[in-house]
């Protein structure tokens, strides 16, 4: 697989959805876990993709598990992202930002 393929296909087309999916995990209150079988799902798809379109390996357990990760770790950054700005919006008596991927309490 060539890194063109990699960038287009991996990281801007199913990252962006993987982003996504961590986004809509943290926006109904699930746990960030349940991010790692939509992760599968989406590295599968991706590996199908390549095999299609580019004519790459589909049956490649490093392709895959390096695509899984890649995807996987966009998708978890997306619900950090999404469950801080949650927590802060919702309820700002308590928490305030503390970072890009955290929030503290508000001492009184």
């Amino acid at each position: 697989m060539s890194i063109p393929v990699f960038i287009g296909i991996t990281l801007l087309l199913f990252g962006s959805a993987g982003y996504m999916t961590g986004q809509a995990i943290a926006l109904t209150w699930r746990p960030w876990y349940q991010m790692i079988p939509y992760s599968l799902l989406l590295g599968a798809s991706d590996r199908f993709l390549i095999y299609a379109l580019f004519d790459g390996e589909l049956l490649s357990p490093t392709g895959y598990l390096i695509d899984t990760a890649v995807i996987t770790v966009i998708g978890l950054l997306g619900f950090r992202i999404t469950r801080v700005n949650r927590m802060i919006s919702q309820y700002p008596w308590l928490y305030q930002r503390s970072g890009l991927l955290s929030w503290k309490g508000i001492k009184e």
